[in-house]
């Protein structure tokens, strides 16, 4: 069970690191509630969105 519940999670992490990486636009209102202070910007989620792959890629090996 544990090994499932990290395998979802990778999968959570590498679609939303994929969908922000090509469509930012469509995650900037997302990333705009959760990040109240700041404006968001192209560039915050293309950021946040290849550090979402990189956890995907510390999870991967994790499993290993």
């Amino acid at each position: 069970m544990t090994q499932l519940s990290v395998c979802l999670l990778v999968e959570l992490c590498l679609a939303v690191g994929v969908g922000g990486l090509f469509w930012p636009d469509k995650f900037m209102p997302v990333f705009d509630v959760l990040m109240f202070p700041w404006v968001a910007t192209s560039r915050l989620v293309r950021t946040h969105c290849i550090g979402a792959i990189a956890a995907a890629l510390l999870l991967v090996l994790l499993l290993r």
